[in-house]
């Protein structure tokens, strides 16, 4: 189980000709199990709070913590380390190699999670693609799936390593109404049957009704 807290953090960008503040003092706490959703429109801060949860970037100022280590500061080869041990990604346009199969897809981050033996990743994988209903999809190539089948792909490889955080960029965005449903059911079962926190960011309010907690996020704040 991991619990992950966010103090006060905040992360602008700068060019030379203006200045973002993408998140500013936002504070939020995602307990172990819990599934929160992150509701704003486009250009809030949504994508850049997820990345700083993930420990994908530091924060200007604020600290985060995972399982009460503050881990605000560490060194980008130990939050590569921590980031592998306790997240799985969805990101919003899936990131699949169109050229691979759907096994080989959710097999890459096995490949970076030197805790888990060669021998275990194909049971894994079997395992994931079987909770997302694609088990007969492994041998195919992933420019040859539906959205839907693209989604359920990217959602197994967010799990196949066990990672107690899943961290889901607009899951739901690019899908009609139908595929949408069957993705936040995926999500929100596996959430209650594997024991896993969610922390998603939507726009698409209908769908993060289905989490434990909402969340509003304008202009880099939390309202």
């Amino acid at each position: 189980m991991s619990r992950l807290i966010l103090d006060h953090v905040s992360k602008t960008y700068r060019t030379k000709n203006y200045m973002v503040r993408a998140v500013e003092d936002v504070s939020l706490t995602l307990e172990a199990e819990e599934t929160v959703a992150i509701v704003g429109p486009s250009g809030s801060g949504k994508s850049t709070l997820l990345n700083l949860a993930g420990l994908v970037i530091k924060p200007d100022s604020g600290r985060i913590m995972l399982d009460d280590e503050d881990v605000t500061e560490l060194p980008d080869r130990r939050c590569c380390m921590l980031r592998n041990r306790h997240f799985g990604y969805i990101v919003q346009d899936y990131a699949l190699l169109d050229d691979e199969s759907v096994y080989y897809n959710i097999r890459l981050p096995l490949l970076y999670q030197k805790e888990i033996p060669a021998s275990e990743h194909r049971r894994l994988i079997e395992e994931a693609a079987g909770a997302l209903g694609i088990s007969d999809k492994l041998k195919t190539a992933a420019v040859k799936l539906s959205g839907g089948e693209r989604q359920r792909t990217a959602i197994a490889r967010a799990i196949a390593c066990g990672q107690p955080i899943i961290l889901a960029d607009e899951p739901t965005g690019s899908l009609d109404g139908d595929n949408k449903k069957l993705v936040m059911d995926l999500l929100i079962n596996l959430a209650a049957e594997k024991k896993k926190s969610l922390l998603m960011v939507t726009h698409d309010l209908a769908m993060a009704e289905r989490c434990d907690r909402i969340l509003h996020l304008i202009n880099g704040r939390l309202e």
